[in-house]
C-alpha cells in the first residue's frame, strides 16, 4: 500500500462490512459491499464501492471487515514493578480491595523515567497492534510532586488525553493524615501536573480505606476544574456509593467502572450527559461481578467501553478482548459493544473527530480478518486485526 499524503487520496475498497456508526447510514451505520475514501488523513467519503470515486492509490481489503479504531479512554500504562503474584493470589481466593497500589507507587518512585517511558511505550504499541488508535493515560502511581508530574510529562508523549489522578489513593506515609495529602494533592502536586494533563480524576471509593470519599473527592475534583483541567471519576466499583452521583454533578464527561449500580444511579447518568465507562477486563482480572451493562442501554445511558491497563486490577491492552467480554458478559449485543469501544469511548473524552468514520472523522480505521465485527466476540482470544491506520497512515 502506498501511504497517502497529504496532496493524495486514498480508496479503501472490496470492504465486505463497513462500521461506520454515521445515521446517514441508517440505524446501525453499517454498510456492506462498501468503500471509504481517506483525503488529508480524514475521511472524505463513505458508501457503496460501485459508487466509490477516483482516488490517487487504492487498499483493497478483499471483503474484510473495517470498523473504527478504537479509542482506550482509560488506561493507567506509565509505571514499573510488576504484581503477578498479587493476581495469583486473587486467583486462589483472595479478595481484591485496591491495596496492592502501594507495591507499584514504590517500584514508579524508585525507575528512571527512561524505564516508565519504555514500558509505556511498549504497551501502546501492544494497544495499537490490536486497534487502539486513541488513548487515554492516567497518572496515580506517583503520589508525590516529583512523580506525578514525570508521569504525566512522559504520557504527554504518547497522547494527548492525559489525566492527573494524584486522588487515586492515599499513600501510606500521609495514612496518620489525609488532610496534608488533600492539600498537597489539590495544591503544589495540581500545580506541576496541570501543565501536562487534560484531565483531573479520583478514586470515589468509600469502601476502600485508602481511597476517597465524596467530600474529598468533590474538593479533588474542584481543584481541578480551578486549575482548567475537565473532571473524569472512578466511582462505583467495590461497591454502592457516590461516585456516580458526583460525577453526574460536577458534569464530569465519565463515571469510570460503575460495577454497582442503584437504580437511582443509573436514573442520574440517563438524565446527565455524563458517560458510563465499563471495564470488564477488571471483572474478569478480579473474579468481581461485572456491570448491568443492558439495564444502562435500556434506560439511555451513554456507554464507553476501556481496557483499564494496569499492573494490578486489570494488565492486559486489548479493546478486543474487552468488546468479547462485553457481549459474552454483560449483555451487549456485538454492534453495541463496538459503538461503545468506538464512538462511547470518544464521547467519554469529549473527541467529536474519533471513534466514527464519518466524513470528517480523523481515518483511524481497523482492518478485520474476518468479514464482519461480530467476530470480535465470535473468536475472542485470536489476533483478528490485520492492518490499523491511523490518519490514514499504517500502524508499524
Amino acid at each position: 500500500m502506498t501511504e497517502p499524503t497529504k496532496d493524495r487520496t486514498l480508496l479503501v475498497t472490496g470492504i465486505g462490512e463497513l462500521v461506520t456508526h454515521d445515521p446517514a447510514h441508517g440505524a446501525s451505520g453499517v454498510l456492506t459491499d462498501a468503500a471509504l475514501v481517506v483525503s488529508g488523513g480524514r475521511v472524505a467519503w463513505t458508501g457503496p464501492a460501485a459508487q466509490a470515486p477516483a482516488t490517487d492509490d487504492r487498499l483493497d481489503v478483499e471483503g474484510r471487515c473495517v470498523i473504527p479504531g478504537f479509542v482506550d479512554s482509560h488506561s493507567h500504562v506509565v509505571f514499573a514493578g510488576d504484581r503477578s503474584a498479587e493476581f495469583a493470589a486473587r486467583m486462589a481466593g483472595e479478595p481484591y480491595t485496591g491495596g496492592g497500589i502501594a507495591t507499584t507507587v514504590a517500584a514508579t518512585r524508585a525507575a528512571s523515567d527512561d524505564v516508565l517511558r519504555d514500558g509505556a511505550r511498549r504497551l501502546v504499541a501492544e494497544m495499537r497492534a490490536q486497534g487502539t488508535t486513541t488513548v487515554e493515560i492516567k497518572s496515580g502511581y506517583g503520589q508525590d510532586v516529583a512523580t506525578e508530574e514525570r508521569m504525566l510529562r512522559l504520557a504527554r508523549e504518547l497522547t494527548d488525553e492525559t489525566t492527573f489522578l494524584g486522588a487515586h489513593t492515599v499513600p501510606a506515609e500521609a495514612a496518620h493524615d489525609r488532610r496534608a495529602y488533600l492539600d498537597l494533592v489539590t495544591g503544589p502536586m495540581l500545580a506541576a501536573c496541570a501543565p501536562h494533563a487534560r484531565w483531573v480524576d479520583v478514586f470515589c471509593e468509600p469502601a476502600a480505606p485508602t481511597a476517597f470519599d465524596a467530600d474529598e473527592s468533590r474538593e479533588v475534583l474542584a481543584a481541578g476544574i480551578r486549575a482548567g483541567l475537565l473532571p473524569r471519576v472512578h466511582g462505583n466499583q467495590l461497591g454502592p456509593g457516590p461516585g456516580v452521583r458526583l460525577a453526574v454533578e460536577v458534569g464530569a464527561a465519565s463515571v469510570d467502572h460503575c460495577t454497582h449500580l442503584t437504580g437511582d444511579d443509573v436514573a442520574a447518568l440517563a438524565g446527565s450527559s455524563t458517560v458510563a465507562t465499563l471495564l470488564p477486563a477488571v471483572e474478569f482480572s478480579t473474579r468481581s461481578p461485572y456491570p448491568d451493562a443492558r439495564a444502562l442501554l435500556d434506560a439511555g445511558v451513554a456507554v464507553a467501553l476501556a481496557t483499564d491497563c494496569n499492573p494490578g486490577s486489570c494488565y492486559s491492552s486489548s479493546m478486543p478482548f474487552v468488546v468479547a467480554l462485553a457481549v459474552r458478559e454483560m449483555g451487549m449485543t456485538p454492534l453495541e459493544a463496538v459503538r461503545a469501544a468506538t464512538a462511547g469511548g470518544a464521547a467519554a473524552l469529549r473527541c467529536d473527530d474519533v471513534g466514527t468514520l464519518e466524513p470528517g472523522a480523523r481515518a483511524d480505521l481497523v482492518v478485520l480478518d474476518a468479514p464482519s465485527h461480530v467476530h470480535l466476540a465470535y473468536r475472542p482470544g485470536v489476533p483478528i486485526v490485520r492492518t490499523v491506520l491511523r490518519g490514514g497512515r499504517p500502524v508499524a
